[in-house]
């Protein structure tokens, strides 16, 4: 029989032991960030959190269900810290997969309005978004508008373009609807906008924005943010657009605007958490608010910081207060009413 007597070889056999059982250790001034964002949108504020931190920001870009579905199949073995997505539908989808972790933080707490939030530290808005109507200028009257509602009136039969039932943002309209008018009511809604389509939905945000100046329609929705990158475009049939079109609150007599959230969360086996949450902070504080404002035309997180020109130009407008969490809560009722209602 062996034995190890030799003390070198008893250490040895230890530190060959230990090294099996522990994990290898990651740099502690790194974060991993998954990001549904394009990289556009986020690289630069992420350099200049790197810039002032020390902490290397690795990062992985891709489609919001590929990243969901990586982050579920890597498991414990994730290196992911964060996720930063595109819409509050989107969080919600990744706290109820289980692949985020609720993190608290005073300083989020304080730069982020409860509405815009996790209720328990799941994930924070990071940037806030409106969904209004947008109009062509040369045909229609803003009298002519009013609520969210009213755009199934028959008046606009064959006047209206729109996003296919695929697109979050739509579901997460939906959602809210739901939410403040009930089921029935929304479904009733939804089949008089199908009626009114003047094309099959399809195409993004700004196609819808694009067909609008173009005649096809006369009335879409679109987050505001597309708008103002099609106005400051360095493609100039974007900004022709963009000039033939106008901006409409809706429903600023009742439950107010729907706004939505650009935001992000501590991976469930985020390894790297501390860096994970002085990420998030990061992006909620006062220089990442104003970038989210100047350069991505989304109104700040944190109301302490105005918007930008472009915005404002906009004029001021009532928000929903509806907590957008709430959005996520009732995505799938609303994918399914939408279903129902003939929304392709």
């Amino acid at each position: 029989m062996f034995q190890a007597s030799n003390p070198r070889i008893l250490l040895s056999i230890f530190g060959l032991l230990t090294s099996l059982l522990t994990p290898p250790a990651l740099a502690s001034g790194e974060v991993n960030v998954y990001s549904a964002r394009k990289e556009d949108l986020i690289k630069p504020l992420l350099d200049d959190f790197s810039k002032q931190t020390g902490i290397k920001v690795n990062l992985v870009t891709g489609k919001e269900e590929a990243l969901l579905q990586r982050l579920q199949s890597e498991g414990v073995n994730s290196p992911a810290d964060v996720l930063l997505t595109s819409d509050a539908g989107r969080l919600a989808a990744a706290q109820q997969a289980g692949v985020l972790q609720a993190v608290q933080s005073a300083s989020l707490n304080q730069n982020i309005p409860a509405i815009y939030r996790d209720p328990d530290g799941y994930w924070y808005g990071l940037s806030v978004r409106a969904r209004p109507i947008i109009y062509a200028r040369d045909r229609v009257k803003p009298k002519q508008l009013s609520t969210y509602e009213a755009l199934a009136d028959p008046q606009w039969k064959g006047k209206l373009c729109l996003r296919s039932s695929d697109s979050v943002y739509n579901q997460s309209l939906v959602a809210g609807m739901i939410a403040h008018h009930g089921e029935a009511k929304t479904e009733a809604w939804a089949r008089g906008l199908v009626a009114n389509l003047a094309r099959p939905p399809k195409g993004g945000d700004r196609d819808q924005i694009k067909a609008v100046a173009a005649g096809e329609c006369d009335v879409t929705l679109a987050n505001t943010y597309y708008l103002g990158g099609m106005i400051s475009s360095s493609d100039d049939a974007e900004k022709q657009a963009a000039a033939q079109v106008a901006v409409f609150w809706p429903d600023v007599q009742t439950t107010g605007v729907h706004v939505n959230v650009s935001g992000a969360g501590v991976t469930a086996h985020a390894r790297q958490r501390d860096n994970a949450i002085k990420l998030l902070e990061f992006l909620a504080s006062d220089q990442a608010q104003r970038w989210y404002a100047e350069v991505n035309s989304e109104y700040p997180v944190n109301p302490a910081i105005p918007p930008s020109a472009t915005l404002k130009s906009w004029g001021e407008f009532k928000a929903d207060t509806l907590n957008v969490a709430k959005l996520g809560e009732l995505n799938a009722a609303a994918v399914k009413l939408m279903d129902r209602a003939g929304w392709k």
